[in-house]
């Protein structure tokens, strides 16, 4: 009888899946003819803003009576917030992209969110980033970022991935319908980043076979975290159309050691230059003196997600516990790429912010550290 009754329940469930399938398609079918229609004087104009988790973005439409030329020509909007209370808040526009789902005219605008008394609420540190840029002004401070994340079809499952598992493993930068699934999500993204005028730069398989990683930058100051946020949501969109979900969980299957991160490349103009390597290798040790503090802040649950994805048991993860350090190798906390060693100038790879981070808080803990702070000999107990 149980037997029975589990294949009642599958059933029923891939019933309902096929028929969940079967409406996004109708759905995404119905929706061209709407999007040919002619378009008149009008703009749209979707506000993008982060949520109360620090995590999740939220966006909303309106009307401008023409195309704006900059983001001063986008009035504040207001919106709802729920922390606990529901309160109105207001939307303040700071980054101007086009809209790759609505096209031309149409813009997307990344926002700000400040209370009654204009203070940005908890969950937005943009304003808090921007501070700490205007001190470094001078080092001119350029990033890029790699976010990781993996997809899930309706069912909960990984995208493309039988219900007993995935049989691959290690597929970096993999080629073939037997080793990666989610290629066309992942165009799609590219292209629509490409489009809006995001900086995206590359793009590659990861480690699980539908698990995928593009990369944002070289972007200076805030820009970055500008262009990471809206790349993060083009790509929740594009998954839309698609019907599935990208997942930014640091550790998106228990039984996998497979995490998800978003490294982060780092360099100053001191960097850059002759005889640069230097300066990196400063930064370095400054880092290694703050690395508990650092982890504080490189996911958005102080660290927790973090415990969980640097575990040092793979290959690509580094301890949680314990700062490392090398040339060249992929399972420490910050890397020298190899070029940039021989060289003897360029960047540095922070490899331990999470999937999920917030990058103006990875940005700003950075700087301060790198170029700001004056750090105490025994400031972490351990580090190699």
């Amino acid at each position: 009888g149980l037997l029975i009754h589990k294949s009642l329940s599958l059933k029923k469930e891939k019933i309902i899946m096929s028929f969940l399938l079967e409406s996004l398609i109708l759905h995404k079918t119905v929706k061209k003819h709407y999007l040919s229609l002619a378009k008149g004087a009008e703009c749209q104009v979707t506000y993008i803003w982060i949520d109360y988790s620090g995590e999740n973005l939220q966006c909303k439409t309106r009307t401008l009576n023409k195309e704006p030329t900059g983001i001063r020509d986008i009035p504040e909007w207001s919106a709802s917030w729920m922390d606990g209370n529901l309160i109105e808040v207001t939307l303040v526009p700071v980054r101007m992209f086009r809209d790759p789902f609505t096209l031309d005219p149409d813009k997307l605008v990344l926002c700000e969110v400040l209370d009654s008394n204009r203070v940005p609420m908890g969950s937005n540190q943009r304003s808090q980033c921007a501070k700490v840029m205007e001190e470094v002004r001078e080092f001119e401070p350029w990033f890029g970022m790699e976010q990781e994340y993996i997809l899930f079809g309706l069912d909960g499952r990984p995208f493309g991935w039988a219900p007993q598992g995935s049989p691959f493993t290690r597929v970096n930068c993999a080629v073939g319908i037997n080793q990666v699934y989610g290629r066309d999500i992942c165009i799609c993204h590219y292209k629509a980043c490409l489009y809006a005028g995001v900086k995206i730069c590359g793009t590659n398989a990861e480690s699980l076979p539908s698990q995928w990683e593009f990369q944002v930058g070289p972007c200076e100051g805030t820009e970055m975290g500008d262009h990471l946020w809206t790349a993060r949501y083009i790509l929740h969109r594009v998954c839309e159309d698609f019907g599935v979900v990208a997942s930014l969980d640091v550790k998106p299957i228990e039984d996998k050691l497979d995490t998800s991160g978003c490294h982060i490349n780092f360099s100053t103009k001191e960097m850059r230059s002759e005889g640069g390597l230097q300066y990196i290798e400063e930064a370095i040790r400054r880092l290694s003196r703050r690395h508990s503090q650092h982890l504080r802040v490189y996911d958005p649950h102080g660290g927790a997600d973090n415990m969980s994805r640097l575990t040092s048991q793979s290959s690509s993860t580094s301890s949680f516990h314990v700062f490392s350090t090398a040339t060249s190798c992929r399972n420490v906390s910050v890397r020298i790429p190899g070029h940039v060693s021989r060289r003897g100038c360029g960047y540095f790879e922070d490899r331990r912010p999470a999937a999920n981070c917030d990058p103006y808080n990875v940005m700003r803990t950075l700087v301060e550290t790198c170029l700001l702070e004056t750090c105490e000999e025994n400031d972490d107990v351990e580090a190699s």
